[in-house]
């Protein structure tokens, strides 16, 4: 029977743990990712005016679809989350002392990223369900 060898561990512990470290750094290159994709797409939304204004036009109204509107609203997530994400980089790399607070700065990322998205989901749910009230 194979036996397993016991592995010398670090002053950290195992690599992936799960830490709200990691986690921010995964959700960080998550919402980079949409947002970049996002980009593509509306570059080539914006280029549809090339074709005329009724094609513009035809691909405008696809915005005022209730699940659009919900797309737009993971959107603003990932810009907020992103841009809140990399003050907290900005400042750990021009003041490393704050290396020593960084549990502390995650969790004034994530309770600035949650405060400021429950008027903006209020906001843009509330015109969601205004566009399936009119559909």
């Amino acid at each position: 029977m194979a036996q397993r060898m016991k592995r010398p561990k670090s002053d950290y512990g195992s690599v992936y743990r799960g830490h709200e470290g990691q986690w921010s750094w995964l959700f960080h290159r998550i919402t980079g990712v949409g947002i970049i994709l996002f980009l593509f797409a509306h570059v080539v939304d914006t280029a549809v005016i090339g074709w005329g204004p009724t094609a513009y036009n035809r691909v405008l109204s696809a915005y005022e679809n209730p699940y659009v509107r919900m797309l737009e609203l993971g959107l603003v997530a990932m810009v907020i989350y992103h841009s809140f994400n990399g003050i907290k980089i900005l400042l750990i790399d021009f003041f490393p002392s704050l290396t020593t607070k960084i549990r502390a700065l995650g969790l004034i990322t994530a309770a600035a990223f949650i405060l400021s998205m429950i008027p903006i989901t209020y906001i843009m749910v509330g015109q969601a369900i205004d566009l399936w009230q009119k559909h």
